[in-house]
């Protein structure tokens, strides 16, 4: 799993979404939790398993709560993802096959993880 850096969130805030050459490839999912969250601890444990299981997929993450970030406000943040992604629960959950945004999730299992990233 790649943690995603302030850049990557900031330049998601200014165009709407992340960057397409950070999701570029096969499938990509992109996880936006907090560290509290017990779905997403939940998720941690299967996550990488499930990274090593399926070739030329990316795992992104980030904990807003806990970012130490010198541009960009976490609460601000917070915002921007249930404005935009029109999602206000935790993990809220992005896949991208081939580059493309397909969906979104929250809470998933490992199974229907895979299947979102057409696995």
């Amino acid at each position: 799993m790649i943690k995603l850096t302030e850049a990557d969130c900031k330049t998601a805030m200014e165009t709407g979404d992340f960057d397409p050459a950070l999701v570029a490839g096969t499938a990509a999912a992109v996880i936006l939790t907090q560290s509290w969250c017990p779905q997403w601890a939940s998720m941690k444990t299967f996550l990488p398993k499930v990274e090593a299981e399926l070739e030329n997929v990316k795992i992104f993450y980030v904990e807003y709560d806990i970012e130490k970030w010198e541009g960009i406000v976490n609460e601000d943040f917070m915002k921007f993802k249930e404005s935009k992604f029109g999602n206000r629960d935790i993990p809220y959950v992005r896949y991208y096959i081939n580059g493309v945004y397909t969906r979104d999730s929250n809470f998933i299992s490992p199974d229907g993880f895979k299947s979102r990233l057409g696995a």
